[in-house]
């Protein structure tokens, strides 16, 4: 209770936003706000929940293994999501084996992890940050690599959102038509790993699905258009970390637990909404695949 009646109304919150690691934290978050809340109606599609937040936990033997031998946490970071998600792309072709190529990869990288945070031991507060997140610890280089692999993610889907929609509705279907269907995967699980890259840096290993995952299942519970999905999605998130960090700073308290808090207070908002026929992104409509037209139809639908 005493640690509780010391969290106090800080005065001078309004120049602490105007300083510069707080326009840092702004930027970068913001940053991450757009990948994931781009990339989170796939998620919920393609039914990677899970793979998205192993893959935090695959990074964090990179963050740690990173910080005992002195490179760049985002580094360390980067190399082990990039490595764990090709190799769940690549061992996982339907859910079931997904599933049980990332649990197994999971559970090696956080032996790895447990091994290298005990040998880093002397840079515990580093690792707290990996779990946890630190965004006001973004510096202006961790502000360039976030700006090189948001632009990865927001090009790269704007060349192949068509075709990746269609394989994540109905693969079977799209591959039937020629669509590449394993390798439009391998592209998400890279773009994916980019994204939980640079939101680990934000919100931490640990909750990492408020800002990936959380957006997106809100936007799906007000609308099944894709296009208009991410937009709500990219909106809530950005609303989260900026929300979170301004009552953070209200308050002089770490901004994850408010970035955490302004999405989940979204989403049980709209979850108390009644809804009015819209579809879940896992049920799409029927489709007579014996009419190519019903098909292109749908596809320009699933697109607009």
């Amino acid at each position: 209770m005493s640690a509780l009646a010391s969290v106090q109304f800080q005065p001078g919150w309004f120049e602490v936003l105007q300083s510069p690691f707080m326009r840092n934290a702004l930027v970068g978050g913001s940053l991450v706000a757009v990948a994931a809340g781009l990339l989170g109606y796939f998620v919920i599609t393609r039914q990677n929940a899970f793979a998205a937040h192993a893959l935090a936990h695959i990074g964090f033997p990179g963050a740690t293994g990173a910080i005992l031998i002195g490179a760049p946490v985002t580094l360390g970071l980067a190399v082990f999501c990039l490595g764990g998600g090709l190799l769940i792309g690549l061992l996982g072709r339907r859910v079931a084996d997904r599933e049980m190529a990332t649990g197994t990869i999971l559970a090696l990288a956080t032996a790895l992890g447990v091994l290298f945070a005990s040998l880093a031991s002397a840079n515990a507060s580093t690792t707290t940050s990996v779990l946890f997140g630190n965004l006001l610890a973004i510096s202006g280089d961790q502000l360039v690599v976030f700006a090189v692999f948001t632009a990865a993610v927001v090009l790269t889907l704007a060349v192949l959102a068509r075709p990746l929609l269609f394989a994540s509705v109905d693969p079977a279907v799209a591959e039937a038509r020629g669509v590449p269907v394993r390798a439009l995967g391998l592209a998400f699980v890279v773009l994916l790993a980019l994204t939980i890259t640079m939101a680990v840096q934000v919100v931490g290993t640990l909750l990492l699905f408020a800002l990936v995952v959380t957006p997106s299942a809100t936007a799906l519970r007000l609308t099944a258009r894709p296009g208009l999905v991410a937009a709500i999605a990219v909106g809530l998130a950005l609303t989260s970390v900026w929300g979170g960090l301004v009552l953070s700073t209200m308050v002089n308290l770490p901004p994850s637990f408010f970035i955490v808090a302004v999405a989940v207070l979204a989403w049980v908002v709209v979850l108390a909404l009644p809804r009015r026929g819209v579809r879940r992104a896992a049920d799409p409509p029927a489709v007579d695949h014996h009419h190519p037209s019903d098909l292109h139809g749908r596809e320009g639908t699933l697109t607009g």
